[in-house]
C-alpha cells in the first residue's frame, strides 16, 4: 500500500503545486479507495496540503486577496469545524452534486449564459462561503468549491494561487486543530507520514521550477478551467 499511497501523493501534490488545491480534495477519495478511512486519509494528507500552501504563501503574498480571505474566516471557517465534527460520527457522500456543478462552473468562459447565471450566483457570496464550509466539513471536497469562486473572481495567475492557498492553508490548519481536540488523530505509521510529506515538498520544488513558472496567464487560467472540469467529471464519474 506505500507505493500506492506515495503515487496518490505525487500526483495530487503535482496538482497542488499548480493551482493551490488537490492534495485533499484528490487524495482523500483515492486513499479511501485503497483502505485508508476518512481520518487516516486525513491524517497523512493534511500535513502536506498545508505544507505546500505554507511556501505558496510566502512566495506570493503579496497577492492574496485579503477582503476574499476575511470572508473564508467569518463564514466559512466555522462551518468546516461544526461539520468535521459531525462527519466523524457519519459518513455523507454528496460529491456528485458538487461534480456536476464544477462542470458548469469549468464552462463559463464558452458560454455567456453560463458566465451571467454564475456571477448572479456569487453574488450570494455569505450563502456561498457557508455552504462551502459545510462541504469541506463533510466531505473534504470544499476546495473545489473553493476553486470555483475564484475562477469566477478573473483573478491574475499570482492572484488566484495564491487566494486559493492562504484559503485552503487555512480550512487544513483548523481541520487538524479540530481532530486534535476531539482526539481523532490516529497515530498510525508516523515515520510514512514523514516520507509522504517530503515526497508532497520535493514534486512542488520540481513543479514550481520546471512547471508553474512557464505558464502564462492565459495558459493557466486555460489550465484553471480545465482542471475544474476535469475535477467534476472524476467526482461524478465515482459516485455513478
Amino acid at each position: 500500500m506505500l507505493t500506492e499511497t506515495l503515487l496518490i501523493i505525487i500526483i495530487t501534490s503535482f496538482i497542488q503545486s499548480i493551482f493551490g488545491v488537490g492534495v485533499l480534495l484528490f487524495g482523500t477519495p483515492l486513499l479511501m479507495l485503497l483502505g485508508y478511512d476518512f481520518i487516516q486519509a486525513v491524517t497523512i494528507l493534511l500535513p502536506i496540503s498545508v505544507s505546500i500552501n505554507i511556501i505558496q504563501i510566502i512566495k506570493e503574498f503579496k497577492s492574496i486577496d485579503f477582503t476574499f480571505y476575511k470572508k473564508i474566516l467569518i463564514y466559512t471557517i466555522p462551518f468546516v469545524i461544526i461539520f468535521l465534527f459531525i462527519v466523524t460520527k457519519i459518513v455523507i457522500n454528496i460529491g456528485i452534486i458538487i461534480g456536476f456543478f464544477l462542470l458548469f462552473v469549468a464552462l463559463k468562459n464558452f458560454s455567456t449564459n453560463i458566465n451571467n447565471m454564475i456571477d448572479k450566483m456569487v453574488r450570494f457570496e455569505k450563502s456561498y462561503f457557508i455552504s462551502m464550509g459545510i462541504i469541506h466539513g463533510l466531505t473534504n471536497l470544499g476546495g473545489s468549491l473553493l476553486t470555483a469562486i475564484i475562477h469566477s473572481k478573473n483573478y491574475d495567475k499570482q492572484e488566484t494561487r495564491a487566494t486559493v492557498a492562504v484559503s485552503y492553508a487555512t480550512f487544513a490548519v483548523f481541520q487538524i486543530l479540530t481532530l486534535l481536540m476531539t482526539g481523532h488523530i490516529q497515530d498510525f505509521a508516523l515515520s510514512n507520514i514523514g516520507i509522504y510529506l517530503l515526497t508532497g515538498i520535493t514534486v512542488f520544488i520540481f513543479t514550481e521550477r520546471i512547471v508553474y513558472m512557464d505558464l502564462s496567464a492565459k495558459n493557466y487560467s486555460k489550465s484553471f478551467a480545465t482542471f475544474l472540469f476535469l475535477s467534476g467529471i472524476l467526482l461524478c464519474v465515482k459516485y455513478f
